[in-house]
């Protein structure tokens, strides 16, 4: 069942040796033989009085030669450096079969995790019939699920007197070793385990500074290629972003600019329209005054006059009032001709007072 509660545990060193083997891996052949001083392994295993070569590149494994430890191995193998070049750059790295090297799986708490090697140093005549200062040892991580507050680790161990030998039969044949593994046969003649090492640091080959500063530099220029790959389409995607922006902020200033114009054209408009409508409403003041003074009689005449909202008011005096509301009704331009009050006659000239209300039509009005 899964644990939700399990913490992860992260092995840096290791994600980092994958990520050097993946990188070797893409990295053109001529282009490592141009930057790397050391190229392909030469494996060493000791068998009894001899040591067994083997030269392993690009996960391809080929048997060389076995040798004598003795002044002949010797002489022998320098033959064989002079035959096959690929002998001066490969890394020597020690293979240690059960005849030589012992492991133990160990189960220890999760609180030594931080420092495997102390413990197991303070321990180790507990686990394994040795003391520390006989043996060289590596402690390696267990894959896989863990015991309650418990991780599980592999022990490896080979006799200091061993090993020591071992390398001084090396060393005696011009060579320094890189790495010493133990083989136990799951691993197969063409692989190692590189994610321990028994030899101390003391005895192993030391990298030259040119190298150093080769990797180191390969490293850096790989994580600064690796981030512009992540930021460049970051960086133009927001440069891009931002211009836009910068235009559509210029685009929506002229809008509201052309907005507001058009605003105000509307307005104007309304208001013209308002204006043509009042005009159409109502036939004009000249021809609605001369309309009245063509059909008033010479013998009538107008004291007063006033025009409000299509209505038109008069008052006056004429010797036949009653006469006018036919003369108006005939016009084309007034409908509703009406006295607004009773008609009063003068005593002396016998002159009838009138006040006459009418409508006045719009042009294009109906009758």
């Amino acid at each position: 069942m899964l644990n939700l509660n399990s913490t992860i545990d992260l092995d840096f060193k290791q994600f980092f040796r994958w990520w050097k083997r993946e990188l070797d891996f893409l990295l053109p052949k001529k282009v490592k033989q141009l930057l790397l001083d050391k190229q392909g392994y030469l494996i060493v295993s000791p068998d009894g009085h001899q040591l067994m070569l083997s030269y392993l590149c690009d996960g391809v494994s080929e048997a060389l030669t076995t040798i004598d430890t003795n002044d002949s191995g010797v002489e022998q193998f320098k033959i064989l450096q002079e035959k096959d070049e690929r002998l001066v750059k490969a890394q020597v790295i020690i293979r240690l079969t059960h005849q030589f090297a012992i492991q133990k799986e160990l189960s220890l708490p999760t609180a030594a995790k931080e420092n495997l090697s102390q413990v197991v140093a303070y321990e180790l005549d507990r686990y394994t019939p040795f003391k520390p200062e006989q043996v060289y040892f590596a402690v390696k991580r267990l894959d896989g699920t863990n015991e309650l507050e418990h991780i599980k680790v592999l022990l490896i161990l080979t006799p200091r007197s061993i090993l020591d030998g071992l390398i001084n039969d090396i060393k005696a044949l011009g060579l320094s070793p890189n790495l010493a593994y133990y083989d136990h046969s799951a691993l197969g003649f063409d692989k190692f385990d590189s994610s321990y090492n028994l030899l101390p640091q003391q005895l192993r080959q030391k990298t030259e500074n040119l190298t150093r500063i080769i990797n180191a530099a390969l490293v850096t220029l790989t994580c600064l290629l690796l981030f512009a790959v992540i930021a460049t389409p970051v960086w133009l995607e927001n440069k891009t972003v931002n211009s836009l922006i910068l235009k559509t902020n210029t685009f929506e200033k002229d809008a509201k600019k052309v907005k507001a114009l058009q605003k105000d054209i509307d307005a104007t408009i309304d208001e013209t329209r308002q204006l043509l409508a009042e005009k159409s409403a109502a036939p004009a003041m000249i021809e609605m005054l001369n309309t009245l003074s063509e059909l008033i009689p010479d013998d009538t005449w107008l004291s007063y006059a006033q025009y409000s909202d299509g209505h038109l008011q008069i008052q006056g005096e004429s010797p036949s009032a009653s006469t006018l509301i036919a003369v108006l009704e005939a016009s084309d331009l007034f409908t509703h001709v009406r006295f607004a009050s009773p008609v009063t006659q003068d005593a002396v000239n016998k002159i009838e007072r009138f006040q006459i209300t009418l409508d006045v039509l719009a042009k294009g009005a109906p009758l």
